[in-house]
């Protein structure tokens, strides 16, 4: 069992910067695929970036540029900086996490956080 808890989210100005953070417990492995998620009302739930094992990430092409993941392992913690953010870039931001790969990870990760909001306006 892992337990993810996401903040930092809040309201920033368009161009503005954020962090959030997601802090797991429980019986957490540095070689479990992570990533970050969002969704905003109406929307779909969409992929923004990914983490694995051997430091590799991956990001959605909406976000490449801006966006970095990343995670620290003594802390059990995944990050998700996000620069020069958008109006669009508003949603709900879910952390998840799952040992199988990264392919589970993207159609239906094992664990997720409870999300925290991030409004960016105009």
């Amino acid at each position: 069992q892992v337990q993810l808890v996401e903040s930092g989210g809040g309201s920033v100005q368009a161009g503005g910067s954020l962090r959030v953070s997601c802090a797991a417990s429980g019986d957490t492995y540095s070689s479990y695929y992570m990533g970050w998620f969002r969704q905003a009302p109406g929307k779909e739930r969409e992929w923004v970036a990914a983490i694995v094992s051997d430091g590799s990430t991956s990001y959605a092409d909406s976000v490449k540029g801006r966006f970095t993941i990343s995670k620290d392992n003594a802390k059990n913690t995944l990050y998700l900086q996000m620069n020069s953010l958008k109006p669009e870039d508003t949603a709900m931001y879910y952390c998840a996490a799952d040992s199988r790969g990264l392919r589970w990870l993207l159609l239906r990760a094992t664990f997720w956080g409870q999300g925290t909001q991030v409004t960016v306006s105009s």
